[in-house]
Order: structure tokens, then C-alpha cells, then sequence
């Protein structure tokens, strides 16, 4: 994330916590951004320099009509100063300044196989636990890990995957010295 998506991510949520419409405001972000992703042509005719500024936000108005004035605008303001590619990253710097005001922490789970729903309940519980903090989870399916867990959580990774083990074990045999 750049610093300019941080300064204008952190801006939209400054302004969204003034009028507290933090949570809705980041619903309709994500749903601009996914729909930006989604149509990768779209984006490109935004950032054409040959269309006149005033013409792309139109299409903009039009586009995302329904969805509050703060999004639209916003978007209308990346546009105009040739930002759109810095959406994700202004979706980002929004989400965090969000989560850590709500105490919400981002893990990402990776298993050779999808979790049980006990599993899944285990893993929150313990998390939120350690923590103290209400956590948002994401599951992943990497059936090259073999078996086990790896966690990324708050910038860390903790690792107990079978894969993992096994090239410990694989640096430990190469490092033995007879």
C-alpha cells in the first residue's frame, strides 16, 4: 500500500467517522473495488487521458449510482487525480484504520483440508482469547501443505504444517556433520 493510498484511504474513513458510517462505507467501497476488479476494461477507459475528466465521472455517477454520496465522490476524486489504480490500496488503508478501531483482527488459515465447523469454531475462540480482539477469519485450501495449520495473524506467520516439518527435518539431516 502506498503512501498516498493511505492518505486518501485514512481520509474517507476520517470523514465516514464524523458521520458514523464507517461500516456502510466500507461495504460500498469493497463493492466498488470488487466491481473495478472485476471489470478490468472499465478501469482502463477511466484512466484514459484522451476522455475528458469531467466525461469519466460521469460514467462514474452513472456506474455506481444507489451508492452514497461519500463513495462516489471519492471515486470521482481518484479519477480526477489519475489515482484509480490506487483503489485496492485505499480500500486497504481504510479497512485497517476500521478494524483497528472495532478491535477486529485479520487471520488467514491455511489447511490441506476445509475446516469443520468445529474446527472453525475451536480456531476463533482461541484466537479471539489470545488476542482479545473479535477476529475476522479466512480460510484457504492448500492440499500441498499436506496437513496441519498455518496462520498468518497480525503481520506473523505461525506455521505447523506437515510441509513445514518435513523440510525442518530435511534442513536437520542436510546440517549433520559426520
Amino acid at each position: 500500500m502506498t503512501e498516498l493510498a493511505k492518505r486518501y484511504g485514512g481520509s474517507l474513513y476520517e470523514l465516514a467517522a464524523e458521520e458514523s458510517l464507517t461500516e456502510s462505507i466500507l461495504q460500498e467501497l469493497a463493492l466498488a473495488e470488487s466491481s473495478c476488479k472485476q471489470e478490468p476494461e472499465y478501469l482502463r477507459l477511466l484512466q484514459i487521458p484522451s476522455i475528458p475528466k469531467r466525461e469519466r465521472c460521469e460514467l462514474l455517477d452513472k456506474a455506481f449510482e444507489g451508492m452514497h454520496p461519500y463513495v462516489v465522490n471519492f471515486l470521482k476524486i481518484l479519477c480526477e487525480e489519475d489515482l484509480l489504480g490506487e483503489l485496492t490500496g485505499c480500500l486497504d488503508a481504510y479497512r485497517e484504520r476500521y478494524n483497528e478501531d472495532h478491535g477486529i483482527l485479520e487471520a488467514t488459515v491455511t489447511s490441506a483440508v476445509p475446516l469443520t465447523a468445529e474446527e472453525r469454531a475451536n480456531l476463533l475462540a482461541k484466537l479471539q482469547a489470545k488476542t482479545g480482539k473479535t477476529i475476522s477469519l479466512t480460510e484457504k485450501v492448500d492440499p500441498s501443505i499436506l496437513g496441519g495449520l498455518r496462520l498468518d495473524l497480525a503481520g506473523e506467520r505461525l506455521d505447523g504444517t506437515v510441509l513445514r516439518r518435513l523440510e525442518l527435518l530435511r534442513d536437520d539431516i542436510a546440517n549433520v556433520v559426520l
